[in-house]
């Protein structure tokens, strides 16, 4: 059987954040209960030039320079997101011409929330797989909506992921992966629309939790799996709470929860925050470390993962980590953010 896994990996956040304290003095919150409720303390926001094409060309550029990869090499590439720049034009040909790939290879925006991202790496599996490519780039890349005094505006941020996907010199391999999907209408925008609407609570145990523990289950049922089977287990973070809500219902001890789980501070709601997510788990991952990664797209569907670290983790180039991006951040007022995020409108 031809294996496939993960050759090189990049990520991209953003330098301006902005403070839970900040949103809530504005709308008269107590920024405490916003803490406790949604376990945030602030979120990425990009600059007034950076969109998900510039974020997704950052991360592929940084996957493509530490895996030393020809990018002429690269079959295909596929730009998972909720927010691409152009309704008419896809943004994996940006990101291919950027890199400079040539001509020669298929390019695709996927669109499915914040499990976009999974689905391309899915798509470049199966194509390294079956001969069609030497490699896959996927990526998950959001500069994320949110309707200003809406709860997601302490959580809908902006950053990005990239993985090349391989059969040869894996850093991790993928030992399996499927997707639960249903029509769950808890989270969507419309053509036109500036800001998502969402379901509130809603979005929770029909959408989140069903979708995240129903895949986390059967791939870890048909494989034999247990949760003290693996080292990490990564979960989409559409804030820090739910994550370890879903750990727990799979049966995570709290050890794992507090030591495995460390993911659940670092992504914010955007299609790379599982794979971002992962990013940082791979960041600090030993040889032999199995890792469950399950994404999760409004609207809705989980992509679960098992991914085993290879040996060749311990010589491949980690530097800067998630977290050295995450703490080199530059803090902004909320009037700076309504300028940098376009929320103000001039007639």
């Amino acid at each position: 059987m031809v294996s496939t896994g993960i050759v090189s990996y990049g990520t991209y956040i953003p330098k301006f954040r902005i403070k839970v304290e900040e949103i809530a003095r504005i709308w008269g919150e107590v920024p405490e209960n916003i803490k406790a409720g949604l376990g945030v303390q602030q979120k990425s926001v990009p600059d007034i030039d950076e969109d998900t094409a510039t974020i997704s060309v950052e991360c592929a550029r940084e996957a493509v320079e530490r895996g030393k990869i020809n990018p002429k090499k690269i079959g295909a590439i596929f730009v998972g997101s909720e927010s691409h720049p152009y309704v008419v034009k896809p943004t994996a040909t940006i990101v291919g011409s950027a890199i400079g790939c040539g001509n020669f290879f298929h390019a695709a925006d996927f669109e499915f929330a914040c499990k976009a991202g999974t689905a391309g790496i899915q798509t470049c599996m199966a194509m390294v797989k079956s001969g069609m490519i030497e490699y896959g780039l996927a990526i998950g890349a959001d500069t994320s909506q949110s309707a200003p005094g809406d709860p997601l505006e302490y959580s809908a941020s902006a950053g990005g992921s990239a993985f090349i996907i391989g059969k040869e010199n894996l850093i991790a391999e993928f030992e399996d992966t499927l997707s639960f999907t249903s029509d769950t209408p808890d989270f969507w925008r419309r053509e036109g629309q500036p800001y998502p609407s969402h379901g509130g609570r809603f979005t929770g145990l029909p959408a989140y939790f069903r979708h995240v523990v129903s895949a986390a289950k059967e791939i870890m049922e048909r494989n034999g799996y247990r949760p003290s089977d693996f080292a990490y287990a990564v979960f989409h973070m559409p804030n820090g709470k739910f994550p370890v809500r879903a750990s727990r219902m799979l049966g995570f001890s709290r050890e794992q929860t507090e030591q495995g789980l460390v993911v659940r501070r670092v992504g914010n709601t955007y299609s790379g925050s599982s794979l971002l997510g992962f990013s940082a788990v791979l960041d600090v991952a030993k040889a032999g470390d199995k890792i469950l990664l399950v994404s999760f797209g409004s609207g809705a569907g989980s992509d679960a993962f098992i991914v085993n670290v290879t040996d060749a983790i311990e010589s491949f180039p980690r530097e800067p980590k998630v977290w050295d991006k995450i703490e080199s951040g530059v803090y902004v007022d909320y009037s700076r953010y309504l300028k940098l995020r376009r929320k103000i409108k001039m007639k």
